[in-house]
């Protein structure tokens, strides 16, 4: 078997890295909460992604694993996710009685981002019928490399609590808990700068 190899997506990869994320967040309890019908989630969650990690393509920090069995959408110091599509497709794509919510959850989650300039990880993921493999431990070792070599912090916010174990082996202390009403909880994590 060869060394699986992390690779760097290109713009004009960007359907086969949406595909590999929709895919990973198929049973994501906030994603699958924001969007509970399957065709409501097939049909905008791709959108979601594109407008919360997309900018990852642009900047070259948006990582793969064989054959975009795995995807990391990395945004480096400066870059934010695209908050205007963001908004828009949440208030055409959530219930009325969620989107408060929804705007509520995302106020809290922008309380716990740092300050100074740091690396922020909005998605990640590995297609279900390959997990288990240590992509998702691959694709971290290689983002995290270069964010050491900037001597910078690393923040993510996990989805799932069954992550937290991978996120702090590589270094993540957990910030908080965020809860708002019936929403799915989200555990902000920093990596402080090495």
């Amino acid at each position: 078997m060869s060394a699986t190899i992390v690779r760097t997506a290109e713009p004009n990869d960007e359907d086969r890295v949406l595909a590999t994320i929709v895919l990973a967040f198929g049973s994501d309890p906030p994603a699958r909460w924001m969007f509970p019908e399957p065709h409501q989630y097939l049909t905008n969650f791709p959108h979601f992604a594109r407008a919360f990690g997309g900018a990852a393509l642009e900047h070259r920090s948006a990582y793969y694993v064989e054959k975009f069995a795995g995807v990391a959408l990395w945004l480096p110091p400066g870059a934010q996710p695209d908050e205007k599509a963001l908004t828009a497709l949440l208030e055409q794509a959530v219930s009325a009685k969620k989107l408060p919510h929804v705007f509520g959850i995302l106020e809290a989650l922008y309380q716990f981002h740092p300050a100074e300039p740091h690396w922020y990880l909005p998605m990640t993921g590995v297609d279900p019928a390959k997990q288990r493999n240590g992509y998702g431990s691959m694709m971290l070792r290689h983002a995290l490399q270069r964010i050491d070599q900037d001597h910078l912090p690393a923040y993510l916010e996990s989805t799932n609590a069954a992550n937290l174990p991978l996120y702090e082996r590589h270094g993540f202390e957990l910030l908080g808990t965020i809860k708002v009403t019936e929403a799915p909880p989200m555990f902000p994590m920093l990596r402080g700068a090495r």
